[in-house]
């Protein structure tokens, strides 16, 4: 029966120390779970601009952008958005996870090789092997940030195949690790192919927060690829998916992303939000400043205590993980800080690689020095939950 089939599968889960379910934060406690980097969720001026714009064209867009969805304020924000990534043109869409799967399997032809760093994001492998299925592409992995082996994948494919492209995906820093893809070395693993080779950079975890003006670490990379796919999500406290490249790499997408033709275009508020957020982002520069500030203070506590974690001036990013041995010790971490006052997840199995459970800290602009203070208190000792073989720098 298949409900018995489900059933079994929930069991197994729960036995091997993996079951999920969604729950609420806890208000009481400092939120280390957000990827709302700069605060902005509840920031006044996006608030005000989502019931402005609700106010004046509707809860809904009513339709898809290509069959009369397209209002004004999406127009206004693409341009916007599209001049702060320094783009010829950007298009929104509801979730960066849409715009991951949208432009994988718009872009690719019949014979050509998907190509992405192993610790890419979920919503690059299922667009991936989407495109697979879709178009006879191909999808390999090359290890974490390995230029090298990235080259040399690519070179055998293009040997056999010397007429396709090569799809190079990364992002750009990684939501687990948040630790930094060489965008330099990949573009020079792109740039020896000669025109078959294309870098798309997902910017999802470095959007608002790194770079010039926030604009991310391609621009801080001077430009490297030729298309970046952003989220609201994050730094910019709303949602939606842009993805910002060339004229003719958009109208692609306008021709032929499925994801992206068949739904309705995002609500007027959020366009609303994400024009609001890039406003906020430039008038008040001093919420990147402390963000900064706050990933180094508890970097560089942390590593005074044991723990293996990258210093800021290798890894300058809000996120902090916490790497144990097992999932257990994951989630018996978790319990402690929960304990002590503060939320973080236990990040365990398929999300990590097996024996890579972790606790994933994510700071928040908003986190006061006393809560940082109280969160080395509480991690002071507890380096016993840690796998002391991790990869880090010391």
């Amino acid at each position: 029966m298949w409900r018995d089939r489900l059933e079994e599968r929930l069991r197994e889960q729960r036995q091997r120390g993996l079951f999920r379910a969604a729950r609420s934060h806890d208000h009481q406690h400092t939120d280390l779970t957000t990827n709302d980097y700069l605060g902005l969720r509840n920031h006044p001026a996006l608030i005000k601009a989502a019931i402005e714009a609700t106010t004046h064209s509707g809860v809904g867009a009513g339709a898809s952008r290509l069959a009369g969805g397209t209002l004004s304020i999406h127009e206004r924000t693409e341009a916007r958005f599209a001049s702060f990534k320094g783009a010829e043109r950007a298009i929104l869409m509801p979730t960066g996870f849409h715009a991951n799967v949208a432009t994988l399997t718009a872009l690719p032809s019949a014979g050509d090789l998907i190509l992405c760093d192993k610790r890419c994001h979920a919503s690059i492998i299922d667009g991936a092997r989407l495109a697979t299925a879709m178009h006879a592409v191909t999808l390999r992995t090359f290890a974490h940030n390995d230029a090298e082996r990235a080259l040399e994948i690519a070179q055998r494919h293009l040997a056999q195949a010397p007429e396709s492209t090569v799809w190079l995906v990364t992002e750009s820093v990684f939501s687990m690790d948040g630790d930094l893809a060489d965008l330099p070395a990949l573009a020079q693993v792109r740039d020896s192919f000669d025109g078959r080779a294309c870098l798309i950079v997902d910017e999802a975890h470095a959007t608002g927060i790194l770079g010039p003006g926030g604009a991310g670490l391609d621009a801080q990379a001077g430009h490297a690829a030729d298309i970046v796919v952003s989220t609201a999500s994050k730094a910019l406290g709303s949602l939606g998916g842009i993805v910002t490249s060339t004229e003719s790499v958009c109208s692609i997408i306008d021709n032929f992303a499925r994801a992206y033709i068949y739904t309705t275009a995002i609500p007027p508020s959020q366009a609303a939000t994400i024009d609001a957020a890039l406003t906020v982002i430039e008038s008040e520069p001093e919420r990147r400043e402390r963000l900064g500030m706050l990933s180094r203070r508890l970097r560089d506590g942390l590593r005074g205590q044991g723990w293996q974690v990258a210093p800021y001036e290798i890894d300058p990013t809000p996120i902090i993980p916490l790497i144990t041995k097992d999932s257990e010790r994951a989630i018996e971490l978790a319990a402690h800080l929960s304990e002590t006052g503060f939320s973080a997840p236990a990040i365990r199995p398929p999300t990590v690689a097996p024996g890579a459970a972790r606790v994933r800290l994510s700071l928040s602009a908003t986190i006061t020095d006393d809560e940082l203070s109280k969160l080395l208190e509480s991690l002071e000792g507890c380096r016993g939950y840690a796998k002391q073989s991790h990869d880090l720098p010391q």
